[in-house]
C-alpha cells in the first residue's frame, strides 16, 4: 500500500482521502459487515493459540452470535501471567512492539500490550485521518504539507502516544518540534519547553498533545512571559520581527498577547480528558478548535472527531465494539451473579451511557475487554455531515465516578467543569467521597492566588456551578438536605511537591501526579505530607524499536 505522503506527491488526493477517512461514508450496515468479516478472521487465529483458548474458556464461536453468546467479559489481570512476562509465543500473531501503560489498577508496577504487525499499520491510516480531520475545512480537503511544524507534547514510547507519533511520521514527513528521537531523550517539560523555542523560530503549524498544555503555555504569553525574551532576541531578528508583529496584533485588539498573535494553526489535536474542559480556553488562545481522540492502548484509535468538531466517530476496522449499559454494568459489578446484557454499535440508543468492551481485530490480544471506559452516545448519525454512525463523547472512566447517596453519580468531567466555572486561579486539585457521619464530597484544591478568600467562600463557588450543571446534584441538596461538598485549600507547591516525590522514589510517568478522582489514602497522605512516597520496583530500561 503506498504512504500517504505518496499519494499526496502524485496528486492523489481523492484516493489519499477515501484511504484513511473514507470510513465515515460507510453505512451502519456496511460497518457492521466489516466488523464481522474481521471477527470472523481473528477468532481462527484465537482458536490457535494459547492466550486465545484461556480467555475465550475452550469456546470455539463459529460467527459473531455464537462469540457473544459463548465467550466471557474479561480484564487484563485475565491476560496479566502472560502479558506482564512479555510471551510471545502464546499469542495470536508476533508483536512488532510492546506497549506500556501504567493503568488505575495499582496491582502491577506497569501494563504490557503488544502490538501486532497489522495493528500498527493500520493505525497509520487511523492517525492520518486524524490529522487530515483537524486541517481541513469539508470532506475531501487535503490541507497537509510536507514538512508541516508539529509540536508533540506527550508521553514517549513505549507509551502508545508515542508510537502513534511515529507511525504518523513513517506516513508523512511531519517535522516534530524537537525531533522525535531527541523527545524521547527529554521530560516531559523539556520537550515542551524545547517544541515551543523551536517554533519560534521555524514555524508552528500543528500541535499534538494535551489541552492543558496548551492552556499553561497561553497563560504564560498573557502574563508577559513573551515580551520578557525580546532582549535576548536582538540578535535573531526573524524572531524579534515576528514577536513585535504579534504583539502590535493584541494591542490593536487591546488584550494581553496571545499565541495565536504569533502562530496560525492549522490544526491542534486533544488527547486525554481535559479536551472538552479547555476547549473553550484553547479557542481563544490559539484561535483553532482541538479535535478529540479517543483510544487506549489495549485499542489503538477507537474514534475521533470531524472538520465540525462535534461528536466523535467510530472507527471499523480496528476493534469490534460492543456496549454494556450503564445500568446494566453498575448491577452487574454490585451482584456478579450473570452477565450484563451488551450490545453492539448498531443497537445502542442516542443520549444513553455505555461502558466500551473491545476485541482487537488484525492479530491482536483482547478478547470481549472491559476497557474501564464509559462513553455517552450523543446522536445515532451526524446530520449534518451526513455520516450513518452513530457519535460519541467520552464521559469518564467508570472506576472515576463518585456516587452520593445513590442519588447522583459525579463524572470528572462535571467536577472539572464546575471549578472552571468558578473562574478561580488554581493549580491543581483532587476529590473523592468520604464516610463519616454523613457522606462528604471532600475536594482538595490548590489555588495560585488566594486573593483573599477562604474555604467557605471557595466551597460556596464550586458548589453553586456543581448545581448548575447536575440536577441531580442539586436536588441532593433540595431534596435531601444533603450538602456534602467540603473543600480544604492547599498550600502552594503541592501538587508539585508530590510529583517530585514520586519521581525520586522512581515511580511510573502515570503515577508521577494524582489522579482528579477517588485519590487512595496512601496518595491523599503523600500529597498532605502524612507519610513517605513509596518505592515502586524500578521500570524496565530496555530500548524498545519497532520491529
Amino acid at each position: 500500500m503506498p504512504k500517504a505522503i505518496e499519494l499526496l506527491r502524485e496528486g492523489k488526493t481523492e484516493e489519499l482521502w477515501q484511504k484513511c477517512c473514507g470510513f465515515i461514508d460507510l453505512r451502519m450496515d456496511e460497518f457492521m459487515t466489516i466488523q464481522r468479516r474481521l471477527l470472523l478472521e481473528q477468532l481462527e487465529l484465537l482458536k490457535g493459540c494459547e492466550l486465545g483458548r484461556r480467555v475465550m474458556q475452550g469456546a470455539r464461536p463459529r460467527n459473531l452470535r455464537e462469540f457473544r453468546e459463548q465467550v466471557p467479559l474479561t480484564t487484563y489481570e485475565d491476560y496479566a501471567p502472560y502479558l506482564l512476562e512479555r510471551r510471545e509465543d502464546v499469542l495470536p500473531e508476533k508483536p512488532i512492539a510492546w506497549q506500556r501503560t501504567s493503568g488505575r489498577s495499582g496491582e502491577y508496577p506497569c501494563k504490557w500490550v503488544p502490538l501486532s504487525q497489522r495493528m500498527y499499520r493500520e493505525l497509520g491510516d487511523s492517525m492520518m485521518a486524524v490529522m487530515i480531520f483537524c486541517t481541513c475545512k469539508e470532506r475531501g480537503n487535503i490541507a497537509l504539507r510536507q514538512h508541516d511544524k508539529v509540536i508533540y507534547a506527550l508521553a514517549p514510547r513505549p507509551y502508545a502516544s508515542g508510537i502513534w507519533a511515529l507511525r504518523a511520521e513513517e506516513e508523512f514527513p511531519f517535522d516534530f518540534l524537537p525531533p522525535l528521537v531527541e523527545a524521547e531523550q527529554m521530560s516531559f517539560q523539556e520537550r515542551v519547553e524545547e517544541g515551543f523555542k523551536l517554533a519560534l523560530s521555524e514555524g508552528l503549524d500543528m500541535f499534538f498533545g494535551l489541552s492543558s498544555v496548551l492552556v499553561a503555555v497561553g497563560r504564560q504569553f498573557g502574563q508577559g512571559a513573551g515580551t520578557r525574551n525580546i532582549p535576548s532576541l536582538l540578535g535573531k531578528p526573524k524572531i524579534l520581527q515576528k514577536l513585535i508583529k504579534a504583539l502590535i496584533k493584541s494591542k490593536l485588539a487591546r488584550r494581553p498577547l496571545m499565541p495565536k498573535d504569533i502562530w496560525p494553526l492549522k490544526g491542534i489535536v486533544a488527547m486525554g480528558t481535559d479536551s472538552s474542559i479547555y476547549r473553550k480556553q484553547v479557542e481563544e488562545m490559539w484561535g483553532c478548535t482541538p479535535l478529540d481522540v479517543y483510544g487506549c492502548t489495549e485499542s489503538n484509535i477507537i474514534a475521533m472527531q470531524t472538520w465540525d468538531f462535534q461528536g466523535m466517530t467510530f472507527v471499523p476496522h480496528v476493534n469490534l465494539l460492543e456496549f454494556i449499559p450503564e445500568r446494566e454494568y453498575l448491577k452487574w459489578k454490585a451482584n456478579g451473579y450473570r452477565q450484563p446484557d451488551i450490545l453492539l454499535l448498531d443497537e445502542v440508543k442516542a443520549g444513553e451511557n455505555y461502558v466500551v468492551v473491545i476485541t482487537n481485530f488484525l492479530g491482536g490480544p483482547f478478547v470481549r475487554y472491559i476497557t474501564g471506559d464509559m462513553v455517552r452516545i450523543t446522536s445515532l448519525r451526524n446530520e449534518k455531515l451526513n455520516i450513518d454512525i452513530p457519535q460519541m463523547v467520552f464521559e469518564s472512566r467508570v472506576d472515576d465516578v463518585i456516587d452520593l447517596a445513590g442519588f447522583t453519580r459525579l463524572t470528572e468531567k462535571v467536577v472539572w467543569q464546575a471549578i472552571e466555572e468558578t473562574k478561580l486561579d488554581y493549580q491543581d486539585w483532587t476529590i473523592r467521597k468520604e464516610a463519616r457521619e454523613k457522606p462528604v464530597l471532600h475536594l482538595y484544591l490548590e489555588l495560585r492566588d488566594w486573593n483573599g478568600l477562604d474555604e467557605a467562600q471557595v466551597t460556596a463557588a464550586v458548589d453553586e456551578q456543581l448545581r448548575k450543571l447536575d440536577n441531580d446534584y442539586a436536588n441532593l441538596e433540595d431534596m435531601l438536605k444533603l450538602h456534602p461538598l467540603e473543600v480544604t485549600l492547599l498550600p502552594s507547591g503541592a501538587f508539585r511537591e508530590y510529583m517530585l516525590r514520586q519521581q525520586q522514589a522512581g515511580a511510573d510517568l502515570a503515577h508521577l501526579t494524582l489522579p482528579h478522582m477517588n485519590p487512595s489514602d496512601r496518595m491523599l497522605d503523600i500529597l498532605l505530607n502524612r507519610a513517605p512516597a513509596p518505592t515502586p520496583a524500578a521500570p524496565p530500561t530496555e530500548k524498545v524499536t519497532i520491529k
